[in-house]
C-alpha cells in the first residue's frame, strides 16, 4: 500500500482515539469509535485516486454515507486542533497534503 494512505490511515486512527478518550473516558475504543474508524479505514484504502487522493474534505468523490460523514467531522472538528500537540509530525504531514488536489478520475471500462 502506498505511504500515503498509511499516513492518512494512521492520521484517522489518532484522531479517533483523542475524540473517543475525551468524550467516553475509556482506555480502548469504544464500540461506536471502533466502528467508525473501521469505517473511515474501509473507506480510504479503497478511495478511487489511490495513491493520488486528496483528503477526505476536499474531495470531489463523497463516498462516506451522510451519517457517517457526519460523525467522522465531528470528530476531526475535536481532534484536529488538538493533533499539533499530541502528534505534530502527523498534523503538519495533513496539513501539506491538504494542498493536494485530486487528480481527474478515471473510470474503467
Amino acid at each position: 500500500m502506498d505511504r500515503r494512505i498509511d499516513r492518512e490511515t494512521t492520521t484517522i486512527h489518532k484522531m479517533v482515539e483523542i475524540y473517543c478518550r475525551d468524550h467516553h473516558r475509556e482506555n480502548n475504543l469504544c464500540t461506536d469509535c471502533r466502528q467508525l474508524l473501521d469505517y473511515a479505514e474501509k473507506r480510504t484504502k479503497s478511495c478511487p485516486f489511490g495513491k493520488d487522493k486528496p483528503v477526505c474534505a476536499d474531495c470531489p468523490v463523497h463516498c462516506y454515507k451522510p451519517e457517517m460523514r457526519e460523525r467522522i467531522r465531528k470528530v476531526m472538528r475535536y481532534a484536529g486542533p488538538r493533533m499539533i500537540y499530541r502528534h505534530p509530525f502527523l498534523a503538519i504531514r495533513h496539513l501539506l497534503d491538504k494542498r493536494l488536489k485530486a487528480a481527474p478520475l478515471k473510470f474503467r471500462s
